[in-house]
């Protein structure tokens, strides 16, 4: 489960809009359950009926309805199986209804009997109401499981809990995937959807040169920023300017969506998130303590514009200048995860590991060139690529009032980083004239000329001219 604070254009919210115009909210809670007594035992084979209804109801947020027939559906036989409640507490969790998870499922929740599905659903739930005691032992009974497949996700929730423990007055800890708000003074983690190359924006006048034609039908994918378990003080980190971890984590999926967007059967999106803090407090980025569940997956693909067919997520770590990177592909008719991929480096070796990771996403998912008079090409120095395209998401957030500037790189940094590589293609061309623009857009001063050495293309003259 885990709430991202419903990412959902569904509900009001006074968070920012993303760039593409969909909407990430606030999940409010609801009135508690039904006091009704127990419903007599549903008929056979009508409890599928029963939860596709309350789901119906919950959309349509009407709370009591549906606690109502999840009460009659647990009343019965069903009540103890485990896809019912990981059922109930995904759809509650999913639409913001914490108290209700904890309420319906915690007396009924076994984890021999019921697995770990619906355990990291109430463990999520415990921390969104910060009740550390509670989803500490939660946490103790699913590594009692020992599934070695869950440990570091598990690890990353131990992490959270001792963040909660150490500030038990501070804001839910965003170590949770989500961390779902609790109360109007509680933060807020507003979803960005990028859906074309970060570098694009601003070039739209050369939308018909730069974007590649695409086919009738188009395989939808979601690349999720990254999640870094074991990440040291969260809370703390997240309000002070990216380091580079975080810059890789939202990096690395706005690369390969960008990819993607150059093949002509894909239609990809890069999705990152901010955290607005209670009070009107400065926005900043968010970083994921653990990694994205299943029901994660379910909430992002019931709040996108249209059906999605793949979602990759992953985590990265960091260890004394070693790093290591995960991606899982997902399969979103079966909600089944179809491939891993991994990808170890150190700074010596960064570009060689990242080209081959990039090389074996795109095989595996069959990715091909599109026509077009922009030509994408893989760059040939992946680990600076990265930072071109983490910086300018930054500078992108600030010129849409999404993010302070305090909050990303320094431009100077931003600016010179560019300017060292605007050389490199046609893109990384793009990216330093949409920097420069961006950069005189915030209001920042930064020393020097602001010139550099560009590839040379038509198409970058023409960008040249447009951006000045």
């Amino acid at each position: 489960m885990g709430f991202f604070d419903r990412f959902s254009a569904k509900k009001s919210t006074s968070a920012p809009v993303p760039a593409n115009g969909s909407d990430a909210t606030h999940a409010a809670l609801a009135a508690a359950a039904s006091s009704s007594p127990p419903a007599p035992a549903p008929a056979a084979g009508s409890v599928k009926a029963l939860l596709e209804t309350a789901r119906e109801k919950l959309t349509a947020k009407d709370l009591p309805a549906a606690v109502a027939l999840y009460e009659e559906v647990l009343a019965g036989s069903a009540g103890d199986r485990p896809d019912v409640l990981v059922a109930i507490s995904g759809d509650l969790g999913s639409h913001g209804h914490v108290m209700e998870i904890i309420e319906l499922v915690a007396p009924r929740y076994d984890a021999e009997r019921h697995g770990p599905a619906t355990g990291l659903n109430l463990l999520q739930a415990y921390l969104a109401v910060r009740n550390p005691d509670a989803a500490q032992h939660v946490l103790d009974i699913l590594f009692g499981l020992q599934r070695p497949e869950l440990e570091q996700r598990l690890y990353g929730f131990s992490n959270a809990i001792a963040e909660m423990i150490a500030s038990p007055h501070a804001a839910p800890p965003p170590g949770v995937v989500g961390g779902a708000a609790v109360g109007a003074d509680a933060p807020r983690v507003a979803l960005v959807s990028i859906s074309k190359p970060i570098w694009f924006y601003g070039l739209e006048a050369m939308a018909a040169q730069l974007l590649p034609p695409k086919e009738s039908r188009l395989r939808r994918i979601a690349f999720a920023q990254l999640a870094l378990p074991n990440y040291p003080e969260i809370a703390a980190a997240m309000k002070k300017p990216e380091d580079e971890l975080g810059r890789l984590s939202r990096a690395l999926p706005l690369w390969l969506a960008e990819a993607f967007y150059f093949s002509p059967s894909y239609d990809p999106v890069a999705a990152v998130a901010v955290m607005n803090p209670p009070d009107g407090a400065p926005a900043h980025l968010m970083i994921f303590g653990a990694e994205w569940t299943t029901e994660n997956l379910r909430q992002l693909v019931d709040t996108s514009e249209g059906a999605l067919d793949f979602i990759v997520t992953g985590a990265l770590r960091a260890n004394a200048g070693d790093y290591e990177v995960l991606l899982r592909v997902w399969e979103v008719k079966t909600y089944r995860e179809r491939k891993t991929f991994t990808a170890r480096w150190t700074p010596a070796t960064a570009d060689e590991a990242l080209g081959k990771l990039h090389a074996d996403v795109r095989a595996y998912l069959e990715w091909s060139p599109a026509s077009a008079a922009f030509a994408y090409v893989p760059p040939a120095k992946p680990r600076a690529w990265l930072d071109t395209l983490g910086a300018s998401l930054g500078l992108f957030l600030a010129e849409k009032n999404v993010l302070p500037l305090a909050a990303i790189s320094p431009c100077a940094d931003v600016l010179a980083h560019a300017t060292q590589h605007a050389a490199a293609g046609e893109a990384a061309s793009f990216a330093f004239l949409t920097t420069r623009a961006r950069i005189a857009r915030v209001g920042a001063t930064v020393a020097g000329s602001g010139e550099a050495t560009l590839a040379r293309s038509p198409l970058v003259n023409e960008a040249k001219k447009i951006l000045g």
